[in-house]
């Protein structure tokens, strides 16, 4: 259909979906059936949605998850968000171009009254905790209903194509996380008392105890006994000059369109952040076949998982700490970045800026909790529990345990003969939601020269222990703690490289001296198959931090296994042996820096805070420093909150400026949420259908 799909993955399979046509502004394209008009006009090489009306600035995508408004289109004659509305046979979708004159219409809707369904708990969000949550009521027989807005549950775990950390027995670390949202999909599926409501948004909780859900375009309202607010998080926004243009977006829009649609939007992207989200998108954008020109990350430190961080260093992109971003350049869409390197005050030094090429900046600066709901549902006078990043900002491993948890407590609340839940569970739960820890690289190997062993490239106490799981010999230990020690072999290794196939960071490596003590072969993990290596071929090696140790020759490819992690032997001079941790794939030239850096010509306060409405941080700064402390006099002023994305995005940028300006949080008064949470047509409060 288009050469932006990705035709050939590492791990996801290629079913490509039935054709059916639709227009583009009186241009004929072609669609895969069900998916959405965005990754269409994606998969169409077309990342221009439509022009601002305020100041004709391009519009695109930010959140590809309905949680803001920058991707509308207008599709047979109404405004919908692009990233939330299917393509359907000979859908007429036009651009956004200014204020669009609606077409009038004559029609009389189908009227009717609204049905109202009663059930014991209403789940917010079928994403890993929601799941977890439910498979737990189920196990009580306590009656359920799961609303989530997508096709299919599973939440952000259907996006993520790596093997996930945390324990083997708790939360399935060692398998990739859309196996898991399969998995837990499909169980929740068999229960007998939890219903399932997909392509279902909630709405808002009112204070008559009544939730309004919006399912396949049609509205109900539930009276549940109990609210369960699993929504998951939004992704922040950043303000830099340049925030403006198409071709910035969040790294889970990323993730949508390559590892659920499996469409590639860019040729080349430059990361921002570096927690796990950042990290792990860059990751996942080499195995789509996309150059990652380097990532940045304002502290010294990344935040995420330092395997993470190393297996991108190992692969060839560059990950610049104390480093930010200081402006994206382009006309409309982005054409390349600047950056710049930052003291511990974090003011960008001058005469440190670099310039990149680039079509597409990510942003991974962090996540906010969708906990609107919990906040209705207890103003309403309602039961309320909530769990996952609804509740607590955690890696998915967490959001599983806690859900578990919270399903168990909800159960006991409705009076279920549930057990009181062990005091282990909760100290579990603090350990698989624990920021990283200490970096020690263990030692062991250095006076190892004999035989076959593992080297652990695994320096830094996190939650995970599939290593120690899964040997045979149980000869890989964590010290101090089963979960979140750091990985030790002592023992008896038998070369099975089953901990090299599992490991979540692509961390171990295996040394072989057995058949020659000179070139003994290195067995390294390799999940890149859009460059695939075979026996014969030379490839670069690199150490853990990415330094170069030269090239040497493959000798074997092990390719068929259940964990779809190839194992790459290699023969390597023994003084280098243990020091090898991966190859290097993507060249150098990549990254490079253009030859003058490119200075932004509009000014740090010219950034936006508000993009629905173009409200600069200047304007909302000026408000401030006059004594504005009032969220919503802000928004009376400048009409930042008031575009459709419902102040989602830019909230938390005005919370930004008022702490910059010296504003302590008890003087903020914070913004009055809307009486609906998401955008709907207000004929469907009257029993009209939403998505005709």
């Amino acid at each position: 259909m288009s050469g932006n799909r990705i035709l050939k993955h590492p791990i996801l399979p290629i079913t490509e979906r039935p054709p059916l046509s639709f227009y583009w502004n009186k241009t004929p394209l072609t669609a895969g059936k069900g998916e959405m008009i965005a990754t269409a006009l994606f998969a169409n090489g077309i990342r221009i949605f439509g022009h601002h009306h305020k100041d004709g600035s391009a519009l695109g995508i930010f959140c590809a998850n309905g949680q803001c408004a920058k991707c509308t289109v207008i599709a047979n004659g109404k405004p919908v968000k692009s990233c939330m509305t299917a393509v359907r046979e000979n859908m007429i979708v036009e651009s956004v171009e200014g204020l669009p004159e609606l077409p009038e219409t004559t029609e009389s809707p189908d009227l009717k009254d609204i049905e109202e369904i009663s059930t014991q708990v209403l789940i917010i969000g079928g994403g890993p905790a929601g799941l977890s949550a439910a498979l737990q009521l189920a196990e009580y027989n306590i009656k359920a209903i799961l609303v989530d807005d997508k096709e299919e549950p599973g939440g952000k775990l259907v996006l993520q194509t790596h093997k996930f950390f945390g324990s083997v027995i708790d939360s399935y670390a060692g398998t990739r996380g859309n196996d898991i949202g399969r998995m837990l999909a499909e169980q929740v599926k068999e229960s007998e008392t939890i219903e399932i409501w997909t392509n279902s948004t909630a709405i808002y909780a009112f204070s008559d105890k009544k939730v309004g859900i919006l399912r396949e375009g049609e509205y109900k309202l539930v009276i549940p006994d109990v609210v369960l607010n699993t929504a998951g998080a939004r992704e922040k926004f950043l303000r830099f000059p340049g925030n403006d243009l198409a071709g910035i977006y969040g790294a889970g829009a990323f993730q949508t369109l390559v590892n659920r649609d499996l469409v590639r939007p860019t040729q080349r992207l430059f990361i921002i952040g570096g927690g796990n989200v950042g990290l792990i998108a860059g990751y996942h954008a080499l195995q789509a076949g996309i150059e990652v020109v380097g990532l940045v990350e304002a502290l010294p430190q990344c935040g995420g998982y330092k395997v993470h961080a190393d297996k991108l260093k190992r692969l060839g992109v560059p990950v610049y700490t104390s480093h930010t971003i200081i402006s994206a350049n382009g006309e409309e869409t982005v054409d390349s970045i600047t950056i710049a390197q930052i003291n511990n005050k974090f003011e960008s030094l001058a005469g440190t800026e670099k310039s990149f090429a680039c079509d597409t900046i990510l942003i991974a600066v962090g996540l906010e909790p969708v906990s609107e709901f919990t906040e209705a549902a207890h103003k309403a006078g309602m039961p309320v529990f909530s769990a996952g990043d609804a509740s607590e900002i955690a890696e998915a491993s967490s959001a599983m345990f806690n859900g578990k948890i919270i399903g168990v407590e909800v159960a006991r609340y409705l009076g279920a003969e549930a057990p009181e839940i062990p005091q282990s569970w909760f100290e579990k739960a603090d350990i698989l939601k624990a920021h990283p820890g200490k970096i020690v690289c263990p030692d062991y190997m250095q006076a190892m020269n004999s035989g076959v062993f593992p080297v652990i490239h695994c320096c830094q106490e996190i939650p995970c222990n599939p290593c120690s799981s899964i040997c045979p010999t149980n000869s890989i230990h964590l010290h101090d703690d089963p979960i979140m020690g750091i990985p030790n072999y002592d023992g008896s290794c038998v070369g099975c490289g089953e901990c090299v196939r599992i490991c979540p960071g692509l961390a171990i490596t295996l040394v072989d001296f057995r058949n020659n003590e000179d070139m003994p072969l290195v067995t390294l993990p390799y999940e890149v198959g859009n460059i695939p290596l075979e026996a014969g071929e030379k490839v670069r090696t690199v150490d853990i931090d990415g330094n170069d140790l030269g090239v040497m020759e493959v000798v074997k490819v092990l390719k068929k296994h259940t964990t779809r992690t190839q194992l790459i032997k290699i023969s390597a001079p023994s003084e280098l042996a243990k020091r090898i941790a991966g190859i290097r794939i993507q060249s150098e030239a990549v990254s490079a820096p253009q030859a003058k850096a490119i200075m932004p010509e509009q000014m740090k306060d010219d950034a936006l805070v508000c993009v629905c409405e173009r409200v600069t941080a200047g304007e909302v700064r000026q408000l401030i420093r006059k004594g504005v402390t009032d969220i919503n006099q802000i928004k009376a002023v400048t009409r930042a909150g008031m575009g459709p994305c419902g102040a989602k995005t830019c909230t938390n940028l005005i919370n930004q400026l008022l702490r910059e300006e010296g504003i302590s949080q008890e003087k903020i008064v914070a913004n009055t949420r809307r009486p609906s949470f998401v955008e709907v047509p207000l004929g469907v409060f009257a029993g009209s259908r939403g998505d005709k």
